[in-house]
């Protein structure tokens, strides 16, 4: 028996998943030279970066590595190339995080919020960054190994957008203002201005574009846009629906009965006895009394005053206020890593889910019984034309199901990350406030001051919040 078949016998060779890396492990405690090192791992294939130093160390003394795993050949791991992405041409402002100027006595400034993102028709909007090129690796075989390529970036055009016939760029349709809706889709929307009041003058507004009131939207009163809101006046419990964003200069009053929605942000001084819903952030400079907020991303309440009192404020990432609750004890709830909207798709991606397995099912019974028909020569022309259609319908089923599954899983991958959610108090928080972060619960029996809340190990942590 040779020396090389007592190594296979006794070296056990174990590679990474693309082979870019090998590693030996001593089975059985086996004295061999550095030669014969060499030859074994030439008969296994492994040629390219083979690790001379660790070959050399183990020969010299096998049995101290006995049992180990030793690195012994590493190649070139590939390189991933770069996604390409959407480049914006025109000077606009999407991110959500400017904040209204507050002067000294309290007061805010909407001027800058307020300001337009006007375009030209025929005006170029983006154009399309290509991905860049990823690097090949080469496995300790001498193999190539393949480099995953960047993924393409795409358009989302809405209402009024235009993409070129090369499918590298982006252009306005129409003269309008760029506003994006719920899932970054961009339109060019044109502007419809109320110099007024919402009420029995104006009756109520369901507009295509953007909406400016420059008065007050007065209780029992809807206005509806498939842009942004802007309400130069309060809003009194009134319904006002947003696929882009909402802001309300005066303040907006529920009295229990209106609904303001945004598909993206929600701006106000204040929110009282009101019910208010945005697809990512709501920015109020002074107070949130008694009523409930949902917000998909974060609930910002840090102005000069920064008060949340009663109610329940939800936030899928994170809740910022100056002071929480009071020294009553007003029950004030504070839940973060919610995301409302993901738990509704959620909930109806799974009904959906339930009835195409359903129908699947209900298809395979009848294309089963075709089959038998078909077998014993007894399907008619009709029953042939039934069985194809149904063969058509499965596929399209079976597509249905998969396409569903993949959207189920990725929501339920965004619920169970709690690691951007927290609750921070720049000032005080008092007791009888209720923390909720993902499935735990904290209640607030002591005041406490400058603090995060954040989930960690299996319970809500308290820390001195930074910064403060």
């Amino acid at each position: 028996m040779t020396q090389k078949l007592e190594l296979k016998q006794h070296v056990k060779v174990l590679y990474s998943a693309d082979q870019s890396k090998a590693w030996i492990e001593l089975t059985s405690e086996l004295e061999f030279t550095e030669q014969e090192l060499n030859t074994f791992l030439l008969t296994q294939g492994i040629t390219y970066g083979v690790q001379v130093d660790t070959i050399r160390t183990v020969a010299s003394n096998p049995l101290d590595f006995y049992g180990q795993k030793i690195l012994i050949a590493e190649g070139d791991a590939p390189e991933p190339g770069t996604n390409g992405a959407i480049q914006f041409l025109t000077n606009l402002d999407f991110s959500g995080e400017r904040r209204p100027l507050e002067t000294g006595d309290g007061r805010v400034d909407y001027k800058e919020i307020a300001r337009l993102n006007n375009v030209n028709k025929g005006q170029i909007i983006a154009k399309k960054l290509e991905p860049g090129p990823g690097k090949l690796g080469k496995s300790v075989k001498g193999d190539i190994i393949p480099f995953t390529p960047g993924k393409e970036a795409r358009f989302k055009a809405g209402k009024n957008v235009v993409i070129s016939a090369e499918g590298n760029a982006m252009y306005a349709a129409i003269d309008g203002l760029i506003t994006p809706t719920e899932n970054n889709r961009m339109n060019v929307f044109p502007l419809y201005e109320v110099n007024g009041d919402v009420d029995y003058t104006t009756g109520n507004i369901d507009f295509v574009g953007t909406v400016v009131i420059r008065g007050n939207v007065l209780s029992g009163f809807k206005v509806k846009a498939a842009g942004d809101i802007r309400v130069i006046g309060g809003v009194e419990g009134a319904e006002i629906l947003a696929e882009g964003s909402i802001e309300v200069t005066g303040g907006i009053i529920g009295y229990n009965k209106g609904f303001v929605q945004a598909g993206v942000d929600v701006r106000s001084s204040f929110i009282q006895d009101a019910n208010v819903e945005a697809g990512q952030n709501i920015y109020v400079s002074q107070s949130i009394m008694h009523s409930s907020i949902r917000a998909g991303k974060q609930c910002i309440c840090a102005g000069t005053k920064g008060l949340i009192v009663g109610g329940l404020i939800q936030a899928g990432e994170r809740v910022t206020a100056r002071t929480i609750g009071n020294p009553m004890s007003t029950v004030t709830t504070i839940e973060v890593g919610v995301m409302p909207k993901f738990r509704n798709d959620l909930t109806n991606l799974r009904k959906k889910q339930k009835e195409l397995n359903e129908n699947l099912d209900k298809t395979d019974k009848a294309l089963h019984i075709l089959d038998q028909m078909a077998a014993a020569g007894q399907l008619s022309n009709d029953k042939m034309s039934m069985r194809m259609k149904l063969q058509v319908t499965r596929e399209t089923t079976v597509r249905e199901i998969a396409d569903t599954k993949e959207q189920i899983l990725g929501i339920e991958k965004i619920l169970e990350d709690t690691s951007k959610a927290s609750v921070d108090v720049t000032k005080i928080i008092h007791g009888g406030s209720k923390i909720v972060i993902g499935r735990y619960t904290k209640f607030i029996k002591d005041t406490a001051k400058q603090i995060s809340f954040y989930y960690h190990n299996g319970d809500i942590s308290m820390v001195p919040l930074k910064n403060s």
